[in-house]
């Protein structure tokens, strides 16, 4: 993987290369991501060196609530670490059986009623690290879904600049012998043998309805073209995101249409009556200010632009 090549516009016009470094101390990169961290990785911050009591025998870096109301548990590495994918199995695992008491920190930050709304399906870990060995991705791409493991790697720039990139996990031989497809929402409601005993507690992901499938494949792929975007399907939307929330799409079978929020300003879009609206003062599930309604092919290929700016902006 090449290093991300970073630019200024010299005095004399000529571009002169910014030189990329780590962070002198882990804890500086640490604060600063948790000061800005629902800006920079739509996640709302809970705690810090939170510890994890003497079965999991650590402290979880950073604890937080995304803008999806999934959990998430971020470890901070100044450079390359080759334990911190088991690290972050582990705090899953703390996560995921001690779901009370993270309930009652978020009770205590952030309210009840967001308390009340924690999805629990697939939480997620996020790994902040100079750089991941081959058998890092490789591991990542082979835990599936029920084990979000997200790597991201970081660089500094002179002027105090941060660099945030998320990297590509590889799948094992066993399943593609590839790079791992960004995955979509299901078609159907489905439960088999391995999935019954989690349904029964949580509430099944939002499906497409049927009238609405080939419609939702094309969005699909306008979403998804970057190739850096993934769809997550959750109980009442399926966002699409990179760090945060690109775009968020709901169904509204009765109308033949898709509801589509994105993340853009709608000051800066010229808004038409029955096409596009500014959600801003309007409360609606899923994340993004634009609603933009798609009934048909012709409004997919009028959204496609400001899809392509959404991903673009954040």
């Amino acid at each position: 993987m090449s290093d991300l090549k970073v630019f200024r516009l010299g005095p004399d016009g000529r571009d002169v290369e910014l030189r990329g470094s780590t962070v002198a101390l882990e804890a500086d990169l640490q604060r600063r991501v948790e000061a800005r961290m629902e800006q920079i990785l739509g996640i709302r911050f809970l705690a810090s060196e939170y510890w994890t009591g003497s079965l999991y025998r650590g402290r979880v870096d950073s604890l937080g609530l995304d803008e999806n109301g999934v959990p998430v548990v971020v470890e901070f590495k100044k450079g390359t670490d080759s334990g911190v994918v088991s690290q972050a199995i582990s705090y899953l695992a703390w996560l995921k059986s001690s779901r009370h008491e993270f309930e009652a920190l978020v009770r205590e930050k952030l309210g009840a009623k967001v308390a009340e709304s924690i999805d629990w399906r697939a939480p997620r870990a996020l790994c902040i690290a100079a750089g991941y060995s081959w058998h890092d991705r490789v591991a990542v791409g082979d835990l599936g879904r029920d084990r979000r493991i997200e790597l991201i790697r970081y660089r500094v720039f002179d002027g105090g600049l941060l660099n945030l990139h998320l990297v590509e996990p590889i799948s094992s031989p066993s399943k593609t012998g590839t790079t791992a497809r960004r995955s979509s929402a299901p078609a159907a409601p489905a439960a088999d043998a391995e999935t019954v005993e989690t349904e029964a507690v949580e509430a099944p992901a939002l499906t497409v309805p049927e009238g609405l499938r080939d419609l939702y494949d094309d969005l699909d792929e306008v979403l998804t073209a970057s190739g850096e975007v993934e769809a997550v399907p959750l109980r009442h939307y399926i966002a699409y995101r990179r760090l945060r929330n690109v775009a968020s799409v709901l169904f509204r079978p009765s109308h033949r249409a898709i509801l589509l929020y994105l993340r853009l300003d709608p000051d800066t879009v010229e808004l038409e009556d029955g096409f596009t609206r500014d959600m801003r003062k309007i409360n609606h599930n899923g994340t993004g200010d634009l609603e933009v309604r798609i009934a048909s092919a012709q409004d997919l290929e009028k959204a496609a632009p400001l899809i392509q700016r959404a991903v673009q902006e954040v």
